[in-house]
Parts: C-alpha cells; structure tokens; sequence
C-alpha cells in the first residue's frame, strides 16, 4: 500500500484527543462539503426540471418549429399560404421530423350575457397531436377536430372560462369580422384546459381546423401554416437550417411565400430568461464550490498546525517533503468523500421527496407552475461530484506546501 495513503488512513480513523481542535474543524470541513453539494444538485434539478417544463408548455401550443406565410411573421393578423399533400410530404421527408400538423388561426370576440372578451381562435384537424390538451384537461373532453366539418365544438382555458362564467358543455357565442362584414357563430365548450401560461391561457381557443378556414374565406387547401416536431431537441437548429434550405422563399400556387421560426425564435422574451436560470445555477455552483473550498482549506491548515511535532517525526525519519504533502492531501480527500457521501444523500433526497410529493408548491400565475419541477439527470450530478472532488483538492495544494516550512528539530518542541 501507498505509504503517504496508509498513513492518512491511520491519522483520519485515529480518534485520539478529544479535546483537540482539529476534531470540530474535520466537522465543520464536512459539514461545508456537504452543504454546499447538497445545494449544488438541488439548484440543478430545480433549474433543469423548471426549464423544460415551461419550455415543454410553449412548445405544447406551437410545437418546435412552424413553417408560415413569410408575412405572417412580420405581424399578428393571420394570413394564408397553401398547405396541401405535396408540400406536408416535403417537410415530412426531412430527417429528423417526427410529426407535422396543419392549423389555421382567426381572431374572435367570446361573448355570454355578462361579459365578453377577445380571443385568438386556432383551427387544427385530424393531424393534430393532442397529447398536450389532454395532460392539461380540466374539465370535459377535447372533440374530435377535422378538416373537412365543422363540429361547433371548442376548447377554452380556464382562466377565460372563469371570466366569462363558462363550464363544459356550455353554449357561448362568437363573433367574427371580416372587413365590414361581422359573423356571429354558436359554439359548445366541449372541454377547459389549464396549462398556467397565462400568454396562451389568455389568448387561445381551439376549433376545428374546417372553422377556422371558413371563417378567414380561405381555399380548403390554405391555412396558416404547420406545426413541426423534431424527434429530438438538440437537433433542433440542424433540422430548422434543412428546412430553410429547401422549403423556404419558395411560393405556392397563390404566390405566398413560405417562411419558417423556431420555437425559441417565435418566443424569444420566455426563453431568454430561461436562459438566465443557467447564469444563476452557474452563479450558486461558484459560490458552494468556493464555499467548500474555503472549509476544507481551513480545516487543513488546522489539521497540520495541530500535528507539527509528528510532521517533524517523520522527517527526522527520513520521509520527504513530497510524501507529506501527500498524506495531507489523502487524508482531505477522505473528508471531502464523507463529505460528498452526505451531500449526495441530502441532496438527491431532497430533490426525491420534492419529485413525489410535490410539497413544495408555488403560485401558477407568477411561475407558470403548480409546484416546484425537478428534474433528475444523473449524468451532470455525477459530473457535480467530480468537479467538487478536482476543485476541492486542487485548491489544497497550495496550502499543503505548509509542511515545507518546518524544520524537524524546531517541531520537536512544538506542542
């Protein structure tokens, strides 16, 4: 066995004086270690499970990418561009696709004997993927939406439900202009959905997709655009430049050009401040590593000031400077470890009993969730750990080079 490791092993499971100071800075040394790993994977999963639960929400609503009318994006007001078999196909043949649905947005004003409120209307059809609405269903039922019939049937938040005294299976009418032309449409509110997005809460009410175009005096192949789904995440800004290579600044047969954005693009204020949840997380990791760092320093410099006179014993030995520093610095790493042992159990049972209690909860209209998201990524708390350890020792070389500056015969004295 490695001497200088044999060595630390011997002074750490060493109880001796109980009296001695570096018994409660060993503690505290701990302590700081595993406090501040604790806090290290509780930021991250918090953080993690936050981003992409409110980035799953907006994606929810419009999907990773849209293809549209190049005008459209210039402004709100929806305007058509032909979404028929060849070009569905097109977007469908590009890889990393996983889904591709076709919507149509009109803008409405909802209205009962007590109130009334605008509304943006959006039309999907047999394609759309409900996965979405049916996790955020409140109450009801989400109807069967199609492109080719209307159904008269709609969904609508809960926010607006409540503004306007509506439940499922209520009738409610709508009201529609078109130039100087106002159309007036009765509608059954099949089911309320609540996602705690209070810009689309607000803001959106589905319809059937054959609506939608009737209401715009659309062609039946025309509608505002389709929705695109990637099969993963990250690939994201690949498969949108492949999309902008072959489906963008080509026209259809009315002579509209087709344009795309991303989810990120298309909403870019909500995933800028996600963006700035990273900057905090980076902000804490400094400041827990500092943090444990400091502890450990402090406790080590305790721990060799304490043992001088054995420091001066084993040079009087013959044991060099290097193996000293060696033993010092195994013996740090066998508290950083305990340390870290205690860290990943606070830590990661903190952030279980948040994942399956939820007893955590926090207002939905000021963070968009119910309760606190956590997400676990074993991989990047594995990476925390590592970090910690390289960081931890790393910063106790310096101060290891203390057992240099004494001299044997002085440290026999020393007591």
């Amino acid at each position: 066995m490695n001497f200088a490791l044999y060595t630390a092993r011997k002074i750490y499971n060493d109880k001796g004086d109980r009296r001695k100071v570096s018994r409660p800075a060993i503690r505290i040394a701990t302590a700081g270690v595993a406090i501040g790993l604790a806090v290290m994977i509780v930021s991250v999963s918090v953080v993690l499970g936050f981003k992409h639960t409110i980035r799953d929400k907006v994606i929810g609503f419009g999907s990773h990418i849209t293809v549209t009318n190049f005008l459209a994006l210039q402004d709100d007001r929806p305007y058509p561009i032909s979404m028929n078999d060849s070009i569905m196909e097109a977007i469908k043949s590009i890889d990393g696709i996983k889904h591709v649905q076709r919507y149509a947005m009109k803008q409405g004003i909802l209205k009962t004997e007590n109130d009334f409120m605008g509304v943006m209307f959006k039309g999907v059809a047999e394609d759309y993927d409900t996965t979405f609405i049916h996790d955020n269903l409140m109450e009801g039922t989400v109807p069967k939406f199609s492109s080719e019939a209307g159904s008269n049937k709609i969904l609508i938040s809960k926010t607006n439900a409540d503004k306007l005294g509506l439940k499922s299976g209520d009738r409610v009418f709508a009201y529609f202009i078109n130039g100087n032309d106002v159309r007036a449409r009765r509608f059954n509110v099949a089911g309320i959905y609540q996602t705690n997005l209070t810009k689309f809460d607000n803001a959106i009410c589905f319809c059937d997709l054959y609506t939608a175009v009737k209401l715009n005096n659309w062609e039946k192949d025309q509608a505002s655009g389709a929705e695109i789904t990637v099969d993963n995440y990250d690939r994201l800004a690949t498969v949108e430049k492949t999309i902008v290579k072959r489906v963008n600044r080509t026209t259809d047969r009315h002579g509209e050009t087709y344009s795309s954005a991303t989810v990120e693009q298309l909403n870019p204020q909500i995933f800028t401040w996600l963006d700035l949840l990273d900057l905090n997380v980076w902000i804490i990791l400094a400041l827990m590593v500092c943090v444990a760092g400091i502890t450990m320093i402090s406790g080590l410099l305790i721990i060799i000031l304490e043992r001088t006179n054995m420091i001066g014993v084993m040079k009087a030995l013959g044991a060099r400077n290097r193996t000293i520093r060696h033993t010092f610095l195994w013996f740090a790493v066998f508290i950083i470890g305990k340390g870290m042992l205690w860290g990943n159990v606070i830590g990661i049972g903190l952030t279980a009993l948040q994942y399956f209690t939820s007893i955590v909860s926090l207002d939905p209209t000021t963070y968009y969730v119910n309760t606190v998201p956590v997400e676990f990524d074993m991989p990047l708390i594995a990476t925390i750990n590592i970090a910690t350890l390289i960081v931890c020792v790393a910063a106790l070389i310096a101060p290891s080079h203390l057992v240099s500056f004494i001299h044997p015969a002085k440290s026999m004295r020393y007591e």
